[in-house]
């Protein structure tokens, strides 16, 4: 016999089997030697009260041995199927690939960036350097944007696919197991890198294919039908069908989409800041004590509000975790966030970030469909020169911003590169600083003391989502133009974040596969 129950733990206890145990058989008023097992399948904090708790569901197994349930994957060899190109090897591309092989189809990847353990010597290279190399930083490689920024798999995407059966696989290519229990799982970038390279060796080792510095120069298109790719302006690629997984910061391939007259469309996205607070602060704020409980978890927060017809809103929060320069060519200054698995830097950090729609790109108009793009492109600029043009960035202490006054001085900052005291007030369109300036004074008061001496802004967070949509019909997710052609992820304007990338590849896969077999 086996009953789902739901339990309050201290975090004095959380880690203590057998406290679970006994309160399991206080819960369900029976003898604790009757429960034979304690099966913990969701956990979460509740830091509502003075004294956070855990609240856990669980399933007490009473008089029977526990049931483990074991989730396996279906890999066939794919060397000699019918094959699909992936360009792009992020998540939504990985769990396309991953999808293939289950599906009997052989995936060819391209992705113009380098391995995971290759792009290290790229990254150093912007941190201490200032050195941006377009094919391979913060954003493009193998992995995507994901494997060095932080690795969070919340997602709110449960209705569009298998959240379960995406972390599954992830624990299944090394992810710790914990993922599949908490309410806000987490990886961390020390981890990932090594999942990824196993979903690598996965693809390699069931007959696909994954060829990096690979960048897609070109579309081979015949009579309304894509044939295949030119890579690196020569060599061919020729399939059954082509899956888009470029990632939101592919600027190239979004013009080359232009220039063959393959449809695209601007969209909306958001811009801002990164802000950065001691994490000691955010956890007194969260938790309500001013020394964090060793169970408890670096604290995090997800606020938003509505400023006139504007949406402003934490974005990509990184508790315990640094900020990193993730722009993709030379001349611009992109900031996101990324944390470790242990999540034990002494910084709190997020995007502060503003939507913003075609009334906010007006001057661009005449770019067409590159309007927004164009608007993005124009920010990230003023951020690099304001910065000195090295990769630094502009800061300012939220107080000082609140007042319009530069900075005497500026807080200690988990970001490499250093920081530059400005006023950002300059950086950014009157509405989009209206809003920010309003936002913060409504979020101090959801959390007293956000807005403080030790609190920083930096400048800019303007890569949350694409500017542009790659339409596709909603019943084949094709192109809506072109056969054969399946825009998929983040950089197709279809996901937020690595596990709704994951779940739209997976749809993209099943999608190819109906069309080819």
């Amino acid at each position: 016999m086996k009953k789902e129950i739901e339990l309050t733990i201290a975090p004095d206890n959380i880690y203590n089997y057998e406290f679970i145990r006994k309160e399991a058989a206080r819960e369900i008023r029976t003898d604790v030697n009757e429960i034979t097992h304690v099966s913990i399948i969701k956990r979460s904090i509740d830091a509502r009260r003075i004294n956070p708790v855990y609240k856990i569901k669980a399933i007490a197994y009473i008089r029977e041995a526990p049931f483990k349930d074991i989730i396996k994957f279906d890999f066939k060899n794919v060397e000699k199927g019918k094959a699909v190109i992936i360009v792009g090897f992020g998540p939504a591309g990985m769990f396309a690939a991953l999808r293939f092989l289950e599906l009997g189809i052989k995936p060819i990847i391209l992705e113009r960036g380098k391995d995971v353990r290759s792009r290290r010597r790229d990254l150093r290279a912007i941190q201490q350097f200032g050195v941006v190399n377009p094919d391979s930083n913060y954003c493009f490689g193998e992995g995507g944007a994901g494997t060095y920024s932080d690795g969070k798999l919340y997602t709110r995407s449960t209705k569009r696919g298998n959240v379960k059966r995406i972390l599954n696989l992830l624990v299944y290519h090394g992810a710790q197991s914990e993922i599949l229990i908490d309410s806000h799982p987490h990886i961390g970038s020390n981890i990932l890198p090594r999942v990824v390279s196993n979903i690598r060796e996965t693809i390699l080792r069931y007959g696909g294919e994954i060829h990096f510095d690979s960048r897609v120069t070109d579309f081979i298109i015949e009579q309304s039908r894509i044939r295949g790719v030119i890579v690196n302006d020569e060599k061919e690629y020729i399939a059954d069908a082509v899956i888009l997984s470029v990632g939101h910061s592919a600027r190239d391939i979004y013009y080359l989409l232009d220039k063959k007259k393959i449809m695209i469309e601007p969209k909306p996205f958001a811009v801002g800041v990164r802000i950065e607070h001691p994490q000691s602060l955010i956890d007194n704020i969260q938790y309500h004590t001013k020394k964090r409980h060793p169970n408890l978890p670096a604290a995090s927060y997800n606020i938003a509000c509505q400023v006139d017809d504007k949406g402003v809103y934490s974005f990509c929060m990184c508790p315990g975790g640094i900020i990193i320069p993730a722009s993709t060519a030379p001349g611009e200054l992109v900031l996101n966030g990324m944390s470790l698995s242990r999540r034990d830097s002494p910084f709190a950090n997020s995007g502060l970030v503003v939507t913003v729609d075609e009334n906010d790109w007006v001057q661009y108009k005449n770019m067409g469909v590159f309007a927004g793009l164009e608007f993005q492109k124009s920010i990230e600029a003023a951020a690099f020169e304001a910065g000195g043009k090295n990769q630094k960035a502009p800061a300012q202490r939220v107080v000082d911003f609140l007042k319009g006054k530069v900075s005497d001085s500026l807080p200690e900052t988990s970001y490499i590169p250093g920081t530059v005291s400005c006023d950002l007030n300059e950086l950014f369109p009157e509405r989009i600083k209206k809003s920010l300036h309003e936002a913060l004074l409504i979020f101090n008061k959801k959390m007293p003391g956000y807005i403080s001496a030790e609190a920083q802004i930096l400048a800019a967070e303007t890569r949350t989502s694409s500017p542009v949509r790659i339409p596709r019909v909603k019943i084949t997710l094709r192109h809506s133009q072109i056969e054969g052609l399946y825009p998929a992820g983040e950089g197709a304007g279809y996901a937020g974040g690595i596990v709704s990338a994951a779940i739209d590849g997976e749809k993209i896969a099943e999608a190819v596969a109906d069309y080819i077999i």
